[in-house]
């Protein structure tokens, strides 16, 4: 007979599962929501508004173009925190990147329709901007990359806020030679932000003090030549990466040199007026929705009991239909790959495709005829695409092999862990295999934990999230990859930094949003001890129930099985010495079990990282990722 446990488990994920399959598009795939975004809208306003000031001649629509402007101040004027500064999104803390943003945003509006921040509020910005250091606290947070500081300081110098001669120049003729040459060529931006590297080192150019003679001579040669690559390289959307603020920064920096009417920018003023939302804000992106469905349709399938009926054959059309087919013009990345949407901004990366891979195979059981064919061939594309982006250290990076060393170029550990489980144990060659386990060993840290790249905790105080990173990893490790004992120092780090109240992650900010009253009115509750996410609690717990399973295949050196009951977890953490392992699961399972009673499941917490540090939240992550967690527990032989 199943124990008490298991039959909650039992009737709230099938309660969870409907409310899964209930976001469903008529299609039958998922989209998702992202969070608003104080940082994208300020930059969306920035880029209208200089579009309106330096090139007027540009906009057939413009009394709806003022309007949303408008909205989109009302919406920036209630975001600002309590400190003076404003934060990525309506849960972030203050940072001086989107506040220096909001600050330029309310300038420039103001030039255009005289609307804008009220006198004190930007009192109180100025202050907040001040006590982070200006500048060059702005330098700090972002160490080498000049990715986002430069676009900052540009819009600051769109707005007059700054002088020309205090935006670094950026060698925008850099980006007429090929592409397979940009790695040799050390740019000074990571691979996604090159229309950003031509618009603003043109507007740098132009307006700046000026530069050697041969240097501008050259410069000037290639202006024309650079623009051709940042026609090749926007989508049909007209939307950088369908990303509001790489395509902000590109318009307003061609409006500020008077190209406000070129091809360029209409399509980009046509993808900022077409992707505000209602309330007057703009997200960080579109939309997620070939991941968000990748992983919505591993949750579901992962179900001991599932009956596929989440499976269609138009879903496994939409699926494959996402992916590439042909060479990007973003990246040069070649066909296989899949993004992180359908729309045609994605680029194909090596996150979105791993999950897509796993996705398909899940869906396979299902198929069946031509389908399976095409599954096959798709998946077998997939994988030789992900062969040829390993990095020479072992790790998949996210866009380009061999790039770089900034962000997102660079090997990170949630990516490789993901990559070799859409491999599969059989599907890596043996060197492939043993240099990515060996690039995840090296980066595990002393307490044994992995840190990723595309997702944070703002509480921490690197603001990485070791907990979502270690989950990840070991999900890798109960695929057969990894030593025992990087499984059981990285296992044994999330049994020891469990909080107080069963969950993982989260931190001081979590309660005083949860007992707002809007979320109260809503049914929303929260105890008073509360500090953990859902979302981070239910990576853990599908993470350690796949490696406590009494099917969970841990990689040893003669390829067999270790017992569960001899992983010996040391624990040093909050919980050390209270409870076992087993212990520490339930009590994860119970806290979700209680999350979701409570209704916090329906309110995302801003774990997501985008480009550069920029936060989001996801509507569905608390949702899809239990539906996971309570899965793998139900899988298990735990009660």
């Amino acid at each position: 007979m199943e124990s008490n446990l298991r039959q909650r488990v039992r009737g709230t994920l099938d309660q969870l599962r409907s409310e899964l399959l209930a976001q469903r598009t008529a299609e039958g795939h998922w989209v998702g929501e992202l969070s608003a975004s104080a940082l994208s809208t300020a930059t969306a306003i920035s880029a209208l508004s200089a579009t309106l000031i330096h090139a007027p001649r540009s906009i057939d629509n413009e009394d709806a173009i003022e309007d949303q402007i408008v909205c989109g101040m009302q919406y920036l004027s209630q975001q600002q925190n309590a400190d003076g500064g404003f934060g990525d999104t309506d849960r972030s803390h203050s940072n001086i990147a989107t506040s220096y943003l909001v600050l330029a945003a309310s300038s420039l509006a103001k030039q255009s329709r005289s609307v804008g921040l009220e006198s004190n509020q930007l009192a109180a910005l100025e202050a907040y901007i001040k006590s982070e250091g200006k500048i060059d606290g702005l330098r700090r947070r972002y160490g080498k990359d000049k990715t986002f500081v430069v676009p900052i300081l540009a819009n600051m110098a769109i707005a007059g806020l700054v002088s020309w001669d205090d935006v670094p120049r950026l060698p925008f003729e850099a980006s007429v030679f090929p592409q397979s040459m940009y790695r040799v060529l050390q740019m000074p931006v990571v691979s996604y932000a090159i229309p950003a590297l031509v618009a603003i080192g043109q507007a740098r150019h132009f307006h700046g003090s000026k530069t050697w003679l041969p240097i501008r001579l050259i410069r000037a040669a290639a202006v024309n030549r650079s623009m051709r690559v940042l026609r090749r390289m926007q989508p049909d959307s007209g939307g950088y990466l369908e990303a509001t603020p790489l395509t902000s920064f590109v318009l307003m920096s061609l409006a500020a040199t008077g190209r406000g009417d070129c091809e360029v920018s209409r399509d980009a003023i046509r993808f900022l007026t077409d992707s505000m939302n209602t309330d007057g804000s703009w997200p960080i992106d579109t939309n997620l929705a070939t991941w968000i469905t990748s992983l919505s349709i591993s949750a579901l399938a992962s179900d001991p009991d599932d009956d596929g009926s989440w499976f269609s054959p138009s879903l496994v059309d939409w699926h494959l239909g996402c992916q590439h087919r042909q060479r990007h013009p973003f990246t040069g990345a070649q066909p296989g790959g899949w993004g992180w949407t359908d729309l045609s901004g994605a680029v194909p990366d090596g996150d979105d495709t791993p999950g897509a891979v796993l996705a398909v195979k899940r869906m396979q059981r299902h198929a069946s005829g031509s389908q399976v064919a095409r599954m096959d061939t798709a998946i077998s594309e997939a994988r030789q695409w992900l062969i040829d982006l390993q990095n020479r250290d072992g790790g998949w990076p996210t866009f380009c092999r061999g790039w770089g060393k900034l962000p997102f170029d660079r090997s990170s550990t949630d990516l490789t862990a993901h990559a070799l489980r859409a491999f599969g144990e059989n599907g890596l060659n043996h060197a492939s295999k043993q240099k990515a386990e060996r690039f995840l060993t090296r980066h595990q840290a002393d307490d044994g934990s992995w840190l990723p790249l595309w997702f944070g905790n703002q509480d921490h105080p690197a603001e990485d999230n070791p907990v979502y990173g270690t989950s990840r990893v070991l999900l890798a490790g109960a695929a057969g990859f990894l030593s025992d004992e990087a499984i059981r120092r990285g296992a044994s780090y999330l049994c020891s930094n469990q909080n107080a109240d069963g969950g993982w992650g989260g931190g001081a900010s979590i309660l005083p949003w949860m007992k707002r009253d809007r979320l109260r009115d809503a049914g929303v509750q929260a105890a008073e001890d509360l500090t953990s996410s859902v979302e981070e609690t239910a990576v853990a717990i599908e993470a350690l129930t796949a490696i406590y399973s009494k099917n969970g295949r841990l990689s040893t050196n003669d390829h067999g099985k270790m017992p569960k009951d001899s992983i010996e977890f040391a624990q040093t953490g909050p919980t050390a010495g209270k409870n076992d392992p087993k212990q520490v699961i339930i009590r994860g399972v119970e806290f979700l079990l209680q999350s979701v009673h409570d209704g916090r499941h329906r309110v995302p917490w801003p774990i997501g990282f985008y480009f550069a540090k920029l936060w989001y939240h996801e509507k569905l992550y608390p949702l899809v990722f239990t539906v996971a967690a309570l899965s793998s527990f139900l899988r298990s032989d735990l009660d």
